[in-house]
């Protein structure tokens, strides 16, 4: 642990004494602004991590995901358990499984404002402008669902002028893709009111094939996108935005083997399919003094996730018979409404030091869960074989959060600026559920941030920030348990994480580079942990994860991103994540103690090019890797370190793309989920199973701007 002290003390100094010594200058590279915050900032202003994915390098990959963009993000990994990656992991923190908890999320995930966090699986990026990773707590911003960070995903707003874009892509295991997007004024003489709106279809056969039944769709991806944005701009003090949008995930969940091949052997191919409509209604008046803010969103989603838990068929499980099949419905509905009050900017020039924010929140979630499992085991040596089971279960779940939150600038000289945020939540839970079980439990905590920034010079800036975040303690659910039982895996306690961080953001004239570096330490106190248990090692519909409370965690690590221009025709990047974590104190499995926490790989990394090799064609390349990682906290098998190569060739006439495109292009073979159990009759053994990605794709896109 000393060693990465030590090597980020001498980086950051390094670092420093390298960049003051430069000249800064004032380039037209087109200034990126942060619009994941209270109020939309410049990056070169920013007191925290944040890497931004630009409109050109969301337009530029041909699959329309954001579980695509996330290899190019250090210290940001995820968890594929089925068809889409849903949870997100970041500097080695967050959930990697769905709701066998209390549904509150480590990683916050809003798209366009509205609140989607733990369903990352919906983050299409057709028409998107800027995507945002912040890394760190946002206890102040958002509460206990970023207690790692948020991914804010901003997709285009309408412009007064009408533009589009249309995209047409095909490429190999049957990919098919169409989508449009388009706005502009309602009313040529009239400006005030603006549109737009996004259509997309995405499909491919997926990349397993099912050796039992010969289909090579039963792994498939068709998705579709519908949005509309409308914005009113009411008079010159007052605007109202309009937001509908539909997001329809029909994914069959074909994925898991025994031999972690990508062919299938299942009788019974599962489902991961999610339907979404979401609403946002936001209202911004400005006065002399302040401008007031409000954000209303609401959210439906209807979720089927089912599997076939053997993995097999009467084949390959002979002489004995092992069926098991799971499926859960799941609805869920929130409601969420925001108030923002935000002062006019400091200005020194007119003796105005500070700036605030002050706000409160509400939200509402509701959740019905309907869970049917099946299954018969038999063997030919057992004269009572076989064995039936079959159980049906419901639970409903819903959460209230209050909370109150505000932010204070405080401009110290015309080059340092103070800064200290708060947030005081109240949350309050109720759960029942078939098996008797019931629950009220309720959590008043509160996070913040202070932080100090100074610009060295112009374009340059050094920060250092102390930040608390949280996440809500809570329940495992369906566990049969009566309320007040002593049981300790019933019950979970909040957990807190203090995090330190020094960092620069620079443009650098004599290399014609920008740079972002961060270095960060983070202490976790009560730290939840993701264990795996199997109740019946016959029933793999018993095989599920319990949530519990480690004493302490530690996350290290430092953060570095450079583009460098190295030509007018010739542009590279350079992303890299070190992350260095530790589990302490955990008195329950005292073997596990000094070890990784799971899925926090110590290297990830993105390296990448972009050629103009005439005026009218282009060649990316980019080469992203992470290092191996646990896979969970309740065994010590890992992951295989791994990269893969991506390459594309553009070539532009006039308003039209059209591009030839490769993605993991050396067919490299890779995990990025696994589970440890017995899944093999008839003994059972723990056995590491793995759930590899996506082999060699090819494919062309043409797109047409307008």
């Amino acid at each position: 642990m000393n060693i990465i002290k030590n090597s980020a003390f001498v980086f950051l100094i390094s670092t420093l004494i390298s960049f003051f010594s430069t000249e800064v200058f004032s380039d037209p590279i087109e200034e990126i602004v942060v619009k994941g915050s209270w109020r939309q900032t410049s990056a070169a202003q920013e007191d925290s991590s944040v890497i931004f994915l630009s409109s050109d390098e969301i337009k530029a990959q041909p699959m329309k995901h954001f579980e695509q963009l996330s290899f190019l993000v250090p210290n940001l990994n995820f968890a594929a358990s089925d068809s889409r990656a849903r949870h997100f992991q970041i500097r080695g923190i967050g959930e990697r499984s769905g709701y066998e908890r209390t549904p509150n999320s480590a990683v916050g995930f809003l798209v366009d404002d509205i609140d989607y966090s733990g369903q990352g699986g919906i983050a299409t990026t057709f028409d998107v402008d800027q995507i945002e990773v912040h890394r760190g707590p946002q206890g102040s911003r958002i509460g206990s669902s970023a207690m790692a960070g948020l991914i804010y995903i901003k997709t285009k707003e309408p412009t007064k002028e009408f533009e589009g874009v249309s995209e047409i892509t095909t490429g190999a295991y049957g990919t098919r893709n169409v989508g449009i997007a388009f706005g502009g004024s309602a009313q040529d003489d009239n400006e005030d009111f603006t549109y737009r709106i996004a259509l997309r279809k995405d499909y491919s056969d997926g990349f397993r094939k099912n050796l039992y039944s010969g289909r090579s769709d039963a792994s498939k991806k068709d998705e579709s996108t519908f949005r509309l944005k409308a914005n009113w701009e009411i008079n010159s003090k007052s605007t109202i935005k309009f937001l509908m949008t539909q997001i329809d995930l029909d994914d069959p969940a074909d994925i898991w083997t025994i031999d972690g091949s990508l062919n299938t052997l299942s009788d019974r191919p599962g489902m991961d399919s999610q339907k979404t409509d979401a609403y946002g209604i936001k209202f911004f008046h400005e006065t002399d003094n302040f401008e007031l803010q409000s954000l209303t969103s609401m959210t439906d989603t209807n979720v089927v996730l089912s599997y076939d838990a053997d993995w097999g068929n009467p084949a390959t499980h002979a002489p004995y018979i092992y069926d098991y099949f799971s499926e859960t419905l799941r609805k869920r509905k929130t409601f969420s409404q925001e108030f923002r009050f935000l002062s006019n900017l400091a200005d020194l020039d007119i003796n105005k030091r500070y700036e605030w924010v002050l706000g409160v929140h509400f939200f509402e979630s509701k959740e019905a869960n309907l869970k049917n499992d099946d299954g018969i085991y038999g063997d030919p040596l057992d004269p009572y074989s076989p064995y039936i089971s079959e159980s049906s279960s419901s639970s409903k779940f819903s959460v209230n959060n209050f909370s109150i939150f505000g932010n204070l600038n405080y401009l110290i000289n015309d080059s340092t600026t103070f800064s200290l945020s708060a947030r005081w939540e109240d949350s309050e839970l109720t759960y029942s559920d078939s098996f008797g079980e019931s629950f009220n439990p309720s959590d008043k905590i509160s996070g913040g941030k202070i932080s100090i920034s100074k610009i060295l010079k112009q374009d340059t800036n050094i920060f250092l920030s102390i930040a608390r975040g949280y996440n809500q303690g809570g329940f495992n659910l369906n566990l049969g348990l009566d309320p007040n039982s002593i049981n300790s895996n019933l019950y979970y306690d909040p957990e807190f994480l203090t995090n330190y961080e020094i960092g620069l953001n620079s443009k650098i004239v004599n290399l014609n580079m920008n740079l972002a570096a961060v270095i960060f330490h983070s202490d976790r106190k009560d730290q939840q942990v993701l264990i795996s248990t199997q109740v019946d090692p016959t029933d793999p519909n018993t095989f599920t994860f319990i949530t519990q409370n480690a004493a302490e965690g530690i996350n290290n690590g430092i953060e570095l991103e450079i583009d460098f221009q190295l030509s007018e025709n010739l542009d590279i990047f350079i992303n890299f994540g070190l992350l260095k974590t530790e589990i302490k104190n955990w008195k329950s499995r005292p073997d596990l103690q000094g070890r990784a926490q799971a899925h926090a790989p110590e290297k990830s990394y993105a390296i990448g090019l972009n050629w103009n090799l005439t005026e009218h064609s282009n060649l990316s390349f980019d080469l992203v890797g992470k290092s191996s990682f646990y896979y969970s906290d309740s065994h010590n098998n890992r992951s295989k370190s791994y990269f893969l190569s991506n390459l594309s060739y553009s070539y532009y006439s006039g308003q039209w793309t059209y591009s030839i495109w490769g993605r993991n292009i050396f067919d490299s073979y890779y995990a990025t989920r696994g589970f440890y159990f017995g899944n093999e009759a008839p003994n059972f053994i723990d056995t590491l199973y793995e759930r590899h990605g996506d082999p060699r794709h090819m494919g062309f896109t043409v797109r047409y701007d307008f």
